[in-house]
């Protein structure tokens, strides 16, 4: 059995299989659950610099995604935050009419 990465107990138990079938374990003493080998891949602040300039060509998202080799998922969900951060309120200013 695998130590617990939050606290390094030994005291882990079996607790069943996440999405994609790995197994999870669950450990008795802080309560952590957890992955032994887990394939989470971080995404390189490069990659995101060149998303970002790929962001601006109008490329399609499924295209980016296959270049970046980055999930589609992902990189909506990275787009949307994006968006939510940028401000939406808008300045206009009326027009003088012309007689």
């Amino acid at each position: 059995m695998p130590n617990c990465p939050n606290c390094n107990s030994k005291d882990v138990v079996k607790n069943g299989f996440i999405h994609n079938g790995n197994q999870n374990h669950k450990c008795k003493a802080c309560g952590r659950q957890f992955v032994e080998a887990p394939r989470q891949k971080l995404i390189s602040e490069e990659t995101k610099a060149l998303i970002d300039k790929l962001l601006l060509e109008k490329i399609p998202l499924a295209g980016i995604a296959r270049v970046c080799d980055v999930s589609e998922t992902w990189l909506q969900n990275y787009v949307n935050r994006k968006y939510e951060a940028i401000p939406q309120q808008v300045n206009v200013s009326a027009k003088k009419k012309e007689d």
